[in-house]
């Protein structure tokens, strides 16, 4: 047994609210284009930290997908519960093979061979196919050594946000979605209390931009203190 998720496709995973920056921008120009049914490229792998955009970038393949008139298009992460068999069937008549978090797959034969039987199917049919994890091909833990090798023959890309360059790049995006002026002091009050994770990033900013809201005030560092001092009590009564 596997574990598999299945989350909806919400319009909010598109290319274009993807927020670029110099660690990202290589990954959002292979998915655009396993998106396109007109590129011949079909098959990408996408890799790096937990919260660089991975997950993003391939719902977002799939609402363009979606969009062009392809049904039955399926996201899938490896977290729910599901055989080998199962896995087959579910991707049987799909248009596209997308599959997040396969760092996560156990050291399982059975879903290693109906993995390695889908890729095939899908590949050797011309379907688009991306996957997405945390390690490169080759430090992948139970995957299957000739699927592996087959990830190296396509798009390959590494995708992070976590340098400080990247991550103002973020938040100055964000702000500039929401029309918003945040002071520099702001953005490194931000940088400097919140982890390196772009996810728990833009909840931070989220948080503030809330406060700023329902107390009607601009965005300051006394405001993004008070946000913050609300966060940390938030979590200390949890």
């Amino acid at each position: 047994m596997q574990q598999f998720f299945e989350f909806p496709i919400t319009p909010s995973f598109t290319f274009e609210s993807f927020v670029v920056c110099d660690g990202n921008s290589a990954g959002l120009q292979f998915a655009r284009r396993i998106a396109d049914p007109a590129d011949p490229e079909n098959l990408l792998y996408i890799h790096g930290p937990s919260g660089s955009g991975k997950t993003h970038l391939l719902k977002a393949i799939c609402q363009v997908l979606e969009s062009s008139g392809s049904t039955g298009v399926h996201y899938l992460s490896c977290r729910e519960v599901v055989a080998a068999e199962d896995l087959i069937k579910r991707f049987a008549a799909a248009p596209a093979l997308l599959l997040d978090d396969i760092h996560l797959l156990a050291d399982d034969a059975a879903m290693r061979a109906g993995l390695w039987q889908i890729f095939n199917d899908f590949y050797g049919t011309g379907r688009k196919v991306a996957l997405a994890g945390l390690f490169p091909p080759r430090e992948l833990p139970y995957l299957d050594d000739h699927l592996v090798s087959r990830l190296l023959w396509g798009l390959v890309a590494r995708v992070d946000a976590s340098d400080d360059r990247s991550r103002r790049m973020i938040l100055k995006k964000i702000a500039d979605d929401r029309q918003v002026r945040v002071p520099e002091e702001v953005i490194e009050f931000v940088l400097v209390n919140t982890s390196r994770e772009v996810g728990d990033l833009i909840s931070s900013f989220e948080a503030i931009y809330r406060l700023s809201m329902s107390k009607n005030r601009k965005i300051t560092l006394p405001l993004a203190r008070e946000s913050r001092e609300l966060q940390l009590a938030g979590n200390d009564t949890r």
